[in-house]
């Protein structure tokens, strides 16, 4: 299983936190029921970090008229809705909902050019709550493409503390490509535009680097 670069101190920490507190437990109490159960949670703890920061790999379907899920999770919201940050009009929003156990590697959703990139500082309301895309610790991305241009908005939850983000203004994009990772569950929300037709439904869970969510019209 391939570890993300973002889970390399996470994971040696959390190795390091575990290892001394089996330890001192085995040198208290020794051998027995109250050993034997820190060590099963511990163990349960850290398969929990190691799996969080998996990276598996992706096969993206390359094409200029689609528009790649950028993240893994749940459809959570498709509707019109009024962006105000960059475009400043009408575009269709599709948000996707990380949970802890998805993998959370973020990627572009198409291929063309970084037009825009800007970080906010804000607030850990959980990721499904319809404030959380405006008020929430989040980045947002705009990547220039043959087809159109395509929002994406990294939207930190209440659990996650930390979004990152490698996109640059400047920097060309390519579909399907690692942009950013979020830790500890968050939410994606994607704005394209009004004439893209979109290719999934409510409740529908993606593959991020490979699901087409929608298609420029």
């Amino acid at each position: 299983m391939n570890i993300h670069r973002e889970g390399f101190k996470i994971i040696l920490f959390t190795t390091l936190i575990l290892g001394v507190l089996c330890f001192g437990v085995h040198f208290l109490v020794g051998d027995g029921w109250i050993f034997s159960a820190v060590l099963a949670l511990s163990i349960v703890f850290y398969a929990l970090i190691v799996q969080f920061f998996r990276n598996p790999a992706r096969y993206t379907p390359v094409d200029e008229n689609s528009i790649i899920a950028p993240a893994d999770g749940k459809v959570v919201v498709i509707e019109e809705v009024e962006e105000p940050e960059y475009f400043k009009d009408k575009r269709i929003q599709i948000s996707i909902f990380m949970s802890p156990v998805n993998v959370h590697v973020n990627r572009f959703p198409v291929s063309g050019k970084v037009a825009y990139q800007k970080y906010y500082k804000g607030k850990y309301l959980v990721a499904w709550h319809p404030k959380s895309s405006t008020e929430n610790e989040r980045t947002t991305v705009v990547v220039q493409s043959a087809k159109g241009a395509v929002l994406f908005r990294q939207i930190a939850g209440a659990l996650a503390r930390r979004i990152v983000c490698y996109a640059k203004e400047g920097q060309p994009a390519a579909q399907g490509a690692e942009f950013g990772f979020i830790k500890f569950g968050s939410r994606v929300d994607i704005f394209v535009p009004l004439t893209a037709k979109v290719n999934v439904t409510l409740n529908q869970k993606t593959v991020g680097g490979e699901t087409v969510i929608a298609t420029f019209g």
